[in-house]
């Protein structure tokens, strides 16, 4: 990436207000926070060209439906500042279009873009993707706000059911945080809002092999909130719900079908497997725009990403003189296989967390709140 760096190291603490992108001084830039460096080096990268953009999001400098989708709008806009042409719409869609397969997000918002700017004379084309990008990330945030409004009622039934003793301990999967929105998180945004309202909470946070998006990042920003949590391994959610340690999981979406079928960071539908067998809720958490409405059956249509096998087979952190370095787990002769992302079937989900309402997990209960997209 040619995109310009501005960091430092840990202790790091986010900007304020808590945005993970945004519009440079000079009205064509846009900085994002580099999310592969959390959480102990906190850098910023000035996306200059159609390129960084693409490649900030291939590179998972940002990463989570939200947050794709809105990056991938802003590089719209920086690539028709270099060529507004109808030539130029095309390649810039087709080059994002590229970058990562699984998010709906990322093709919704580059579509929205290009519907705008296509009536347009070549000369405005720009300065209207810039703009209208703007309005998707402001729009990203209202409706994770929404979200959490929706969401705050389950963490408050949770409470009363425990006859408000003790504290409300929710587990969560990957980075579902503001990291991967705009602002709020989608399973988060519930989080924060029981947090603000005084309701006592405890987050489990599952590690999320293989890049550790729940270790690095939703721990982060959860100590950042000063949100009490504990991570835990992958592995250990199961057994925490057998022992009544769990009172309701909430998680996000990259990708949701019109029938309620969860696509997200792999290992969630092992989550809502433990979750159903232990009566726990399980629900998750998702703007309207990741509800891919083409799509019935998530098993066969959600498309799952497969990575470098080098993130699994490597992690990196900090050792004891204040670097961050990168060691092997695995034998350098054993081959490696990595999928991003699995699909919960809708029938392990006890409801959809939406900025319209929480929905039964079906294509009745989520065409209750769009009835307009059936």
């Amino acid at each position: 990436m040619s995109a310009r760096r501005r960091g430092r190291l840990a202790p790091v603490s986010a900007p304020n207000p808590q945005r993970t992108i945004w519009p440079g001084d000079d009205g064509r830039t846009v900085v994002v926070i580099d999310q592969t460096r959390l959480p102990h080096v906190f850098e910023t990268l000035d996306l200059t060209d159609l390129e960084d953009a693409a490649a900030a999001i291939e590179t998972m400098v940002v990463r989570g439906a939200p947050l794709i989708g809105v990056t991938a709008a802003y590089g719209m806009a920086l690539g028709l500042a270099a060529d507004p042409s109808d030539d130029g719409v095309a390649a810039a869609s087709a080059r994002l279009l590229r970058t990562r397969p699984t998010a709906v997000n990322l093709a919704w918002a580059v579509r929205r873009v290009e519907e705008a700017v296509t009536a347009l004379a070549p000369a405005a084309r720009a300065a209207a993707a810039y703009a209208l990008a703007g309005e998707i990330a402001d729009e990203d945030a209202a409706m994770c706000s929404a979200i959490g409004d929706h969401g705050l009622p389950l963490v408050e039934a949770a409470w009363e059911a425990k006859g408000r003793e003790g504290v409300v301990n929710v587990l969560t999967h990957c980075n579902a945080g503001w990291l991967a929105t705009v602002e709020w998180g989608t399973a988060t945004a519930p989080i924060y809002k029981a947090f603000d309202a005084g309701i006592p909470l405890h987050v489990w946070v599952d590690e999320t092999r293989p890049r550790n998006q729940g270790a690095s990042l939703t721990a982060w920003e959860l100590g950042e909130k000063g949100v009490p949590h504990s991570v835990i391994v992958d592995n250990a959610g199961g057994h925490l719900m057998q022992h009544g340690m769990v009172d309701l999981c909430i998680v996000g979406s990259d990708r949701t079908t019109a029938a309620g079928d969860v696509g997200n960071k792999i290992g969630t539908y092992l989550k809502a497997l433990a979750a159903r067998d232990n009566g726990v809720p399980f629900y998750a958490a998702l703007p309207s725009s990741t509800i891919d409405w083409t799509l019935r059956d998530g098993v066969a249509g959600i498309p799952i990403e497969e990575r470098d096998p080098a993130e699994v087979t490597a992690i990196s952190g900090m050792d004891a003189g204040g670097r961050v370095v990168e060691v092997r787990l695995t034998p350098e002769a054993s081959p490696a296989r990595n999928y991003a992302f699995d699909v919960t079937p809708a029938r392990l989900v006890t409801g959809i967390i939406t900025e319209r309402g929480v929905a039964e997990a079906s294509e009745e209960g989520l065409a209750s709140l769009y009835p307009a997209t059936t």
